[in-house]
């Protein structure tokens, strides 16, 4: 046997048919075996491997156990004269086994090769050739120093960059994406270290190797393609503190002992600074959005005070207010985030409006409450519109320059705020063509990652442009390892049911839910639907009976009660004394069958609207909701009545899709919708729709 290839899957079907493929042309003129280990893969891998390469030896494992271990586990079995470990997200060259081979028979001493690796731009990948971290070489890593002198042999010495990457030369290490070694060498030292889970495996077996009196050889003679870090993308690990937990293990193993004179613990602190400043920098992107909000929230209120204040006072009060510049931020901060202006869409202008809005209710109301700490009602206003234009026209701006790739912070900012990776969850072919169009539409953001499919077992379809993640029932893990935001569920296999039962029983809170009707009556308006060309993309979500969720609607209906009791007062007066409006009690139904009294107006010539005005006190004290369910009247007679799971409103979707003959009936639906999608915005929706009676 001349060569033992082995291949360590997870989850990267759409790759390593590719690399099968090409390795195998590769060695055409040579008796070779393959090894696959699959490290719990639920993207169909395993059935293409055994479908389309029947003489693979495939092992397969129940969990993901992770580089070293699984590699381990073929290299016991491996009978070959050289052994090569590669990533499965790679393409080799057809002469790229030979020319290795003929030069580890020129250099009797070179246990290891590695190769020139490109990414798929044709640019050189650094870890191809490196050095040992010892002390001064992580500090100019860590530092950056490397990369402000990278042609310095003193400041470039990590990735070698002051050497020519045509040239042939010994090297320290080479990238674990490539090891072709000599089965000999196995024998010498043993396998790779399993106590590496991810990264530093490589650097470890190398620093073994050169131990043991081999050499390690970088040959650009010859030379693959590596589409760098797929198959870690899609792993459910935290790569950054695994790679930082190998640097400190490979530190702890190898250098306590030989640098006396740099202490153990600066060596690791330097790594641990390096891991912190990377999460840090995580962090920061994240709340990125949040930071900027922050910044023009007080820039409006201070707007507001130089026109509410300063214009008609003469004085400026900045650092009076300061304390409670900061409690309106705080409240105003508080409603985008229960909008999902940070989690689920952060790039939304339409969703930070309702935020603002929201947040205006509330800080309006403190001036009632709290009017020897807070501003005049015309500060908030003037902050509030200003809020509007900022925080709204900030996003729509990136977006717009986004659109028109003039947007300068791609890797930073487009990722925190652009980036919308999605699964499409659809049959095959429709699944093909629906990624396509939200592929090819660039300013809305999405990046579909694969399609999950709806058919039957034993019917999936092979993937054409866009990859088949795995089925249906392995949505969840599947959706943990893509680290997807947006799920977009076709109506063509799937019904609405199955959907709402999916979604109940994740566990990701992180994720928005969308689906495409497969009629275009669809219940909610365009506020409420992101159209892709002639997609409609309507979102769904299970959200009411969250704690938050129900204190924010009962807050809700309060402060808009008091405001519309208010509001509606001379209008009271004009229905009692000119249209001798009567109040009367009403006997209704409410949650679970139960029965309450409310209260409305009779009279002739009175509009549905001006009925419910007495209604208005029933809301506020909790027994009506603004936005619920159909009011049924108790009816002794009436013995039908389905249970009612969502509390009766004033308004709500039955009541402004009556007027359609097909949909009126199906009350139970239109609850289940609400209760699956509430959010402050689709009230406010529902509250316009009614009151223009559109």
């Amino acid at each position: 046997m001349d060569i033992s290839i082995i291949i360590v899957n997870y989850n990267v079907k759409e790759f390593i048919k590719q690399a099968i493929i090409s390795i195998k042309k590769a060695c055409e003129k040579l008796e070779y075996e393959i090894f696959i280990v699959d490290n719990a893969s639920t993207d169909g891998s395993q059935n293409l491997i055994s479908d389309k390469f029947p003489e693979v030896h495939l092992i397969t494992n129940s969990d993901n156990r992770g580089f070293a271990a699984a590699n381990n586990q073929a290299i016991r079995k491996a009978a070959g004269e050289y052994i090569l470990l590669i990533n499965p997200d790679t393409i080799v060259q057809e002469d790229t086994f030979s020319v290795i081979i003929d030069f580890f028979k020129k250099n009797p001493q070179c246990g290891m090769v590695g190769c020139k690796i490109l990414n798929p731009d044709g640019s050189l990948q650094l870890a191809c050739r490196r050095s040992f971290p010892t002390p001064w070489v992580a500090f100019t890593k860590i530092t950056g120093l490397s990369n402000v002198f990278p042609r310095s042999k003193i400041f470039g010495k990590y990735n070698l960059t002051y050497l020519n990457p045509d040239e042939t030369y010994e090297v320290e290490a080479i990238s674990g994406s490539f090891l072709f070694f000599r089965n000999q060498v196995i024998k010498d030292i043993g396998c790779l270290d399993e106590s590496f889970f991810m990264y530093g495996e490589d650097l470890d077996w190398c620093y073994r190797i050169r131990e043991a009196g081999w050499k390690i050889y970088y040959l650009p003679k010859t030379k693959i393609i590596h589409f760098k870090g797929e198959s870690s993308k899609k792993s459910d690990i935290d790569l950054i503190l695994q790679f930082y937990r190998a640097m400190k293990l490979f530190v702890e193993k190898h250098y306590q002992n030989r640098y006396f004179h740099v202490p153990q613990w600066l060596l690791l602190t330097g790594i641990w600074f390096r891991a912190s400043l990377s999460f840090l920098m995580k962090f920061l992107t994240w709340i990125l959005p949040g930071l900027i909000d922050f910044v023009f929230l007080n820039i409006s209120m201070m707007i507001g005070i130089y026109f509410g204040v300063y214009l008609r006072f003469g004085f400026f009060p900045l650092l009076s207010y300061l304390l409670v510049m900061l409690v309106y931020s705080s409240i105003w901060l508080t409603c985008l985030m229960l909008t999902n202006s940070y989690s689920r869409t952060k790039f939304s202008s339409i969703r930070t409006i309702y935020g603002v809005l929201l947040g205006l209710v509330f800080n309006t109301s403190l001036t009632f409450f709290f009017n020897q700490y807070a501003f005049s009602r015309a500060v908030v206003l003037i902050a509030g519109l200003f809020a509007v234009l900022l925080l709204a026209g900030w996003r729509f701006t990136i977006k717009l320059l986004s659109r028109f790739k003039a947007f300068p912070f791609k890797n930073l900012l487009g990722q925190a705020l652009l980036g919308r990776r999605a699964i499409v969850v659809a049959p095959g072919i429709s699944g093909q063509e629906i990624a396509h169009k939200l592929n090819n539409d660039l300013h809305t953001g999405y990046d579909v990652c694969g399609i999950v499919s709806t058919d039957e077992p034993g019917k999936l379809a092979e993937s054409v442009n866009i990859p088949l993640l795995g089925k249906v029932n392995n949505l969840n893990s599947i959706i943990h390892r893509t680290q997807a935001k947006e799920i977009i569920f076709s109506m063509e296999k799937i019904s609405y049911n199955q959907i709402l039962e999916i979604i109940s029983h994740s566990k990701r809170s992180d994720v928005n839910y969308k689906m495409i009707p497969s009629s275009m009556d669809v219940i909610i308006g365009k506020a409420s639907i992101e159209y892709i060309g002639d997609l409609p993309l309507v979102d769904i979500d299970y959200k009411l009976n969250r704690f938050g969720n129900i204190i924010l609607k009962r807050c809700f209906d309060i402060v808009i009660s008091i405001f519309a009791i208010i509001l509606s007062l001379p209008e009271v007066i004009y229905l009692k004394l000119f249209k001798r409006a009567k109040i009367v009690k009403k006997k209704i139904y409410t949650l679970e069958l139960n029965q309450i009294n409310i209260i409305e107006y009779v009279g002739k010539n009175l509009s549905s609207r001006q009925k419910k005005l007495p209604a208005l006190w029933s809301v506020l004290f909790g027994k009506l909701s603004l936005v619920g369910s159909k009011i049924i009247e108790v009816n002794e007679s009436q013995h039908d009545v389905h249970s009612i799971d969502l509390k009766p409103g004033l308004t709500g979707l039955v009541q402004i899709n009556e007027k359609n003959s097909k949909i009126s009936e199906d009350f139970e639906r239109y609850n289940l919708f609400y209760l699956k999608n509430y959010s402050i915005q689709l009230d406010i929706e529902i509250i316009i729709k009614s009151l223009l009676g559109i």
